[in-house]
């Protein structure tokens, strides 16, 4: 499967320990089968004035699901992943238990209910019925440096243009 990481660099041999760890699933390299959303994360505003590229690779995932690692997977915004979600951005390390996360982002779009729900400001039965409106993106986060090693290939990074 063709996957895509924007960044302000080129990354052709990325490392799972050098990103943040208490983001969605945690401390890994965050890839998705969505080109216009890895741009957008490319270009997103704290990049401005930073060149910004569109690192794209062929990721086996089949294979992967084949191995033995742990893989843990999100087909909807549910009340698991919500509860991950907060879990890892409130620092629980819930990531810690998998090789592999996948499922939807809280991006622009579902960040303000999930901040809500993680300040108990809203119940989950709220959060989960405002998600319910939103089909999820997708992200891949790959926390194994293994994974990256045998089944991540780069393929190239392309220059994204300011607009």
């Amino acid at each position: 499967m063709k996957v895509y990481h924007g960044s302000t660099e080129k990354i052709t041999s990325p490392l799972v320990n050098v990103g943040r760890k208490n983001l969605d699933f945690g401390q890994g390299f965050y890839v998705t089968n969505l080109k216009q959303q890895a741009i957008s994360w490319a270009t997103r505003p704290a990049n401005q004035g930073e060149k910004k590229y569109l690192n794209i690779y062929e990721l086996d995932i089949e294979d992967i699901h084949q191995s033995n690692f742990r893989i843990l997977q999100f087909s909807k915004y549910g009340r698991e992943w919500l509860d991950f979600v907060v879990a890892n951005r409130k620092g629980q390390g819930l990531w810690k238990k998998y090789d592999v996360v996948e499922g939807g982002i809280a991006n622009d779009r579902v960040f303000n209910t999930v901040e809500l729900y993680a300040a108990d400001l809203i119940t989950a039965e709220e959060a989960l019925q405002r998600l319910s409106y939103h089909k999820p993106n997708n992200q891949i986060c790959i926390i194994n440096q293994e994974i990256i090693e045998r089944y991540l290939h780069f393929i190239e990074s392309i220059k994204i243009e300011d607009k």
